[in-house]
């Protein structure tokens, strides 16, 4: 089966409460990069080289960040992040860490929804989900990954937190 629905392995791996401190997306948005490029008839900036995007516990690093602020309306943006690769961190409101990484993660602020592209990694103590493709709805908390054309999905459980459910 290529594409393997993993909601009910990721409840396991990673506890409902625990995908995002809540607080997060109330916080300011921190941008550093070498160079940025703001277009204002597509409302669109473009952050390069060595790039670190922090709002409240998460932080990414990418090689290149490009936010989107849809008909400019706030609320709406869209991050698209490029890197080998992007990584990026987040505490939860359990205290824990949850770190991914991919070549390319999008992140939509008003669906909460977040896409991880190619060698994707979601990793939260020691357990792992490795993909072609991972997607996450915060609203919905669904989780989806895909190995893609040629590969398969990898998911390796910590024996510890799955005595701890």
């Amino acid at each position: 089966m290529k594409l393997s629905h993993v909601s009910l392995l990721a409840s396991l791996l990673f506890s409902a409460s625990s995908w995002a401190l809540s607080s997060d997306t109330e916080q300011p948005i921190h941008i550093n990069s070498n160079s940025q490029n703001f277009d204002m008839q597509s409302n669109q900036v473009t952050f390069t080289g060595n790039v670190t995007l922090k709002q409240g516990s998460i932080e990414i690093f990418a090689d290149k960040i490009v936010v989107i602020r849809p008909q400019g309306k706030e609320g709406r943006e869209v991050l698209e992040a490029y890197g080998k690769p992007t990584r990026f961190s987040q505490l939860t409101d359990d205290g824990k860490t949850l770190k991914g990484k991919a070549n390319k993660l999008r992140y939509e602020l008003e669906n909460e929804f977040l896409k991880m592209t190619d060698s994707a990694e979601l990793t939260q103590d020691d357990s792992i989900i490795k993909g072609k493709v991972i997607t996450y709805n915060m609203k919905t908390q669904k989780l989806i990954a895909d190995g893609g054309k040629d590969d398969r999905v990898t998911t390796i459980l910590q024996p510890s937190q799955l005595n701890n459910k």
